[in-house]
């Protein structure tokens, strides 16, 4: 079985996070308004993304199995953990010793990996295959092109 994985995992340094200008109220993506007064705040995204520190680990997807579901080649995915593993969470596996990030599937005692790109086929996981669900993807972060 070929997953193809080559993940890069990075732990983030929540003691020197670092902050950036945050606009609130939010920027139309239609037709622009006013110019309006606007408050401006500071924003850590660490502190944004991060809801469980000792278990959020930062890793680099590679490849293009997951781009129905927003994941691309080179985005930073932000996994925790501590999260319970559920039916159709997307979660950084580790199935028969190598990394893939896929999407749960339980339908009744049987447990699927299905990627979001119809070019690849689903994973079922039968009881031969050595399954850890390492952690729950719970963004993704993108270089707009």
């Amino acid at each position: 079985m070929q997953v193809n994985p080559k993940i890069t995992f990075f732990i983030p340094d929540l003691d020197n996070p670092i902050t950036a200008s945050f606009i609130s109220e939010g920027i139309k993506a239609g037709f622009p308004s006013p110019a309006a007064d606007f408050e401006e705040m500071k924003l850590s995204l660490d502190h944004l993304l991060i809801k469980n520190r000792e278990a959020t680990f930062y890793a680099k997807a590679s490849g293009n199995s997951m781009i129905g579901a927003g994941i691309d080649d080179g985005d930073i995915l932000v996994i925790d953990r501590s999260l319970e593993p559920r039916n159709n969470a997307i979660a950084v596996c580790f199935i028969d010793g190598e990394f893939t990030v896929k999407r749960i599937k339980k339908e009744n005692d049987e447990v699927y990996l299905i990627p979001e790109n119809a070019q690849y086929k689903a994973i079922k996981v039968a009881p031969e295959n050595e399954l850890i669900i390492w952690g729950i993807v719970t963004y993704a972060i993108k270089q707009m092109k």
